[in-house]
């Protein structure tokens, strides 16, 4: 690393991120500019970033401490070009977070990162028990010179996480950061009807309750509930995080406590962490012997909606909360029912005319209870030894063990307890569900590494071994039958017994499961530089999978990239350039987990029978119940999906760093795509498993940083990165021909295929479409005449903006993200829209507009129309899902030392920042950022102003 110092005298040399400080002994800091970044790469290895081939991006600890979300990927949204993070669901805690690099590179496979922790790999794609605060950087890893070295787990890119650890010869420092908030609700641009204007509506449909309804009736009605905030509530966000920091002449120390609680908008969700981190680090007198220990403990506990793990229930309007606020009659009474019972008295099995708000009112009183805790350890251990100057020799191993359980519950005394045991005829009714899972990963990773420098000669050599070995068990039982006398969640009492004699009443069931999993690699690594000018590097790696068998269960992927640091040549002496290096870089990826994970599931436990027959007992020939079976016909052929990249970038540093940026272009290749093989359904099935297709992704991605002002009371300077990505599959054994979703050769990834919509027949009032000739029709073919939109719910651009600054004692910092060219079908707008509905479920004041015979002049059907069953298969409700969201700003101020004088303070910094709060878009739901392809059912991104304290002793 060549750093200059202008300070000579120095007593000792702190290299701290991207300062060098240093230190005369007895004196204050100063500050140098560091000249050459560290750019962290695969398995412990850095680079200074003139040096580096690889197409990187780390974004320091300091842009993810103290926001308010459970995990550190929310807070990465518009900081990386590249890097697409929606969060999909804004219940505390969850794992419904997409994290997408460069596109999406498979059908239907796991496109999540891989994550790395100090070195280890991790199995965990939630980070809900991680501490964001302990994070001392994160690092992602983009084109194959960076990613090729994880071979079979690198496909869709790395991200690296480094937690913080103590410094050699640093003073004992204590910090104590706090901060507390309040969250709440994102507001709809659906125009939702009030109680007069409903009751108008179903007048003029002639249904429900206003059809019977005079108009001075209607006037007159009092009743007017807003479910919004029936349904929802403000949400409290608080964190306490204490860190402890030293360092000897050989160890060093990090130790951290944390404690964080969030409350969900929705009444009956929250979340709660504690967690414990230690980072220790030592070495030998000589510095030839390097060793240190890293463990993480956590406990979290979530209270979640039961549609945070059923797919099924997403649109069900007497079993998902989330619906409620939406489509709930406001000129119905709001708590009108005292309990499931009293419920159950009036209304019986019947949910019709919008009586389904009650029971979905009584789910919020915590009669569906789903509680997940979770107990995670993290820890590695490591050593390395200097042989001799340049060769060395290294050990890391490592272990990531998680115990869950989720409790679930349908109260005795809820409504649909009820409702359910009156029909089966049991006196007692409820449900309990206690699901337990363990999962143990172990890795070790042997290294050997040699660098030599002769001349203007610099070459550095690793061989590396990886060993990792998964194990996992779980088990889950369900009692049918709760007596509500004795009955308390989780418990295990009031389990109403089992009687033979009764034997389709209070029936047990329970699961267990096994799962043993792992991987081996092989792989080395090579780099020359010749005059800090010129550089080229290589990997080669050897992967084997439990997952295949056979020759398949073995591959080879590589990479070899290249630098020219035009600013080393003499041409370019005198030029104000700091640095401009051009770079490129090709090689291959494999990704096995070729079956997607449930979101924060070990992705390695997964896809276990792919090559292996599974029988099963079930509805077999004729439909006759009990029949034996085949369920998954083994394809032993099924191989790895291999992903190649083809990455050049330049990346340059102007004025003393006052301007610095990159540029990149890429190619990303996806051939043996996991996807089905249609066969005869005479083998029972209509498909197999295999490897089917090829998709790419190309795109550009750019960032700037400007720094207009930098001195040592004030700085000002602003960035922005931006990315396009586009797909396009290449190759299928069969096109997808029916669907509003469709994967055709030479289209995009996952097409929107509509019919396109074209406004209200004035002459009547029903709804116009245009057929694949180009002509007006009421009733379209929708296999004929669905065509492609060029549009998919992925988006085309995205990226982040804003400012740093300070002056003095204050700061302020400003980040923006934005997604561009995403489209979803808004189904919440077709259900709002649709007047077949309005006896049930509250709509759109537009709906006052539609069509009539002395109304024609409108953009809004007719109430009767007769073709609104074609408005699904149209584009009328395929709508643009781009925004500009102010994501985070922080207003902050240092209070002065002096202030603090013997008082054993030696510094504060209180801040009031503010999450999510302002959205610019077309989209009219909660929040357009989450990457589903339609709305129903949406977990709302929460909004949330803290305030905060960073206390230094």
């Amino acid at each position: 690393m060549n750093v200059k110092l202008r300070v000579l005298t120095a007593g000792v040399l702190f290299f701290t991120g991207q300062t060098v400080l240093a230190q005369e002994n007895d004196s204050i800091p100063k500050k140098e500019t560091n000249i050459e970044e560290v750019v962290v790469l695969g398995y412990s290895k850095t680079q200074a970033k003139p040096k580096s081939t690889a197409a990187t991006v780390t974004v320091d600890g300091e842009r993810l401490e103290n926001r308010p979300n459970v995990s550190f990927l929310q807070s990465l949204q518009g900081e990386v070009a590249g890097l697409s993070v929606s969060s999909t669901s804004g219940s505390p805690g969850s794992a419904k977070i997409d994290i997408i690099i460069r596109g999406v590179s498979s059908l239907s496979s796991q496109s999540d990162p891989l994550y790395v922790i100090d070195g280890m790999i991790s199995n965990a794609t939630q980070f809900r028990n991680l501490n964001p605060n302990d994070i001392e950087s994160s690092s992602v890893l983009k084109d194959a010179a960076a990613t090729a070295i994880y071979g079979n787990r690198g496909a869709n890119g790395v991200i690296v996480i480094n937690t913080k650890r103590g410094k050699y010869g640093s003073r004992f420092d204590i910090t104590y950061n706090t901060s507390i908030g309040t969250s709440f609700l994102p507001e709809t641009k659906y125009d939702m009807s009030s109680a007069k204007e409903i009751l108008t509506i179903q007048k003029r449909a002639n249904l429900g309750a206003g059809a019977s309804m005079t108009d001075a009736q209607i006037a007159a009605f009092n009743t007017d509930t807003n479910w919004r905030k029936e349904f929802f509530r403000t949400g409290i966000t608080q964190s306490h995080d204490i860190q402890l920091a030293a360092g000897g002449q050989n160890i060093n120390n990090y130790t951290s406590f944390g404690y964080m609680q969030q409350e969900g908008v929705v009444p009956t969700t929250d979340f709660q962490r504690f967690t414990f981190r230690n980072n220790f680090n030592g070495k030998s007198k000589d510095n030839k012997f390097n060793f240190g220990a890293n463990i993480g403990l956590a406990y979290s506990k979530r209270n979640q909606l039961e549609e945070e793990t059923r797919d099924d229930i997403v649109s069900n309007v007497i079993q998902n909360p989330l619906l409620g606020s939406i489509v709930g009659l406001p000129n119905l009474p709001a708590n009108s029912f005292n309990n499931g019972y009293d419920l159950f008295q009036q209304i019986g099995s019947n949910f019709g005319d919008g009586k389904n708000i009650y029971v979905l009112e009584d789910i919020l009183k915590g009669n569906l209870p789903n509680r997940l805790s979770e107990t995670s350890i993290t820890g590695n251990a490591f050593g390395s030894y200097k042989i001799t100057d340049d060769l060395t020799v290294s050990n890391r191993v490592g272990i990531d063990y998680k115990y869950s359980q989720r409790i679930f519950a349908r109260a005795p005394y809820s409504f649909l307890a009820v409702v359910v045991a009156a029909g089966d005829g049991s006196e007692f009714g409820g449900v309990e569900d206690n699901a337990k899972n363990v999962d143990l990963t172990f890795t070790n990773v042997s290294n050997v590494s040699y660098r030599k420098s002769f001349g203007e000669h610099t070459i550095d050599f690793g061989a590396y071994l990886e060993y990792m070995k998964v194990h996992y068990e779980g088990t889950s039982q369900r009692q049918i039958g709760l007596n509500p006398l004795n009955w308390v969640f989780g418990a295990g009492t009031g389990w109403v017994a089992f009687n033979p004699a009764t034997p389709n009443l209070y029936r047990p069931s329970n699961l267990t499961q096994k799962v043993t999993a792992g991987s081996l690699a092989y792989f080395g690594t090579l780099e020359y530089d010749y005059a800090d000018k010129y550089g080229v590097s290589g990997v080669i790696r050897r992967d084997a999978s439990y997952r295949f068998v056979g020759d398949n269960k073995w591959a080879t992927f590589w990479s070899v990239s290249g630098r020219w640091n035009i600013d080393r040549e003499s041409f370019m002496e005198g030029s104000k350039i700091d640095m401009l290096k051009l770079r490129a870089s090709y090689g291959t990826n494999g990704n096995a987990n070729v079956i997607s994970a449930t979101p924060g599931t070990n992705p390695m436990l997964v896809g276990t029978n792919l090559v292996r027959d599974t029988n099963t007992v079930g509805l077999g020939y004729n439909n006759n119940n009990s029949s034996y079976y085949t369920g998954i016909i083994a394809n032993p052929n099924i191989q790895w999906e291999e992903v190649s990249q083809f990455n050049v970038g330049l990346d340059f540093m102007f004025m003393n760093r006052k301007l610095e940026g990159s540029l990149d272009f890429y190619r990303k290749s996806t051939d043996k795509l996991f996807n089905p093989i249609n066969v005869s359904a005479i083998t029972s099935l209509y498909s197999i498993n295999g490897n089917n297709g090829g998709l790419q992704n190309q795109g550009v991605e750019a960032s700037l940083k400007y720094t207009f002002v930098r001195n040592e009371n004030f700085e000002f300077s602003v960035y922005a990165n931006t990315a396009y990505n586009k797909s396009k599959l290449t190759s299928l054994t069969q096109d997808q021909v029916t669907g509003s979703i469709r994967n055709v050769v030479g289209g995009q990834l996952s097409e929107w295929y509509m019919v396109p919509y074209v406004g209200v027949n004035q002459s009547n009032g029903n709804l116009l479409f245009l057929d694949i000739n180009g002509n007006v029709t009421e009733t379209p073919d929708i296999n004929r005449d669905a065509r492609a939109t060029g549009k998919n719910y992925l988006p085309k651009w995205n990226g982040g903006f804003g400012l740093n600054s300070s002056y003095k004692g204050f700061s302020l910092n400003v980040h923006f993200s934005y997604q561009q060219g995403a489209y979803k079908y808004d189904n919440q707008l077709d259900y709002v829209y649709d007047a077949t509905t309005v006896n049930g479920y509250n709509v759109t004041r537009d709906l006052l507009n539609a069509w009539t015979p002395n109304n024609t002049n409108t953009n809004v059907p007719s109430l009767t129309a007769s073709n609104f069953a074609f408005n699904g298969s149209s584009d009328r409700f395929l709508k643009d899902a781009s925004f500009i969201r102010l994501k985070n700003v922080v207003l902050g101020y240092k209070v002065p030392a002096d202030v603090f004088n013997n008082t054993g303070i030696r510094g504060l910094r209180v801040f009031v920042q503010a999450e999510n709060m302002l959205t610019f878009t077309k989209w009219k739901g909660f929040d357009p950022e989450p990457t589903f392809a339609t709305s129903t059912s949406v977990y709302p991104n929460m909004k949330t102003v803290s305030l905060g304290a960073n206390i230094d002793f």
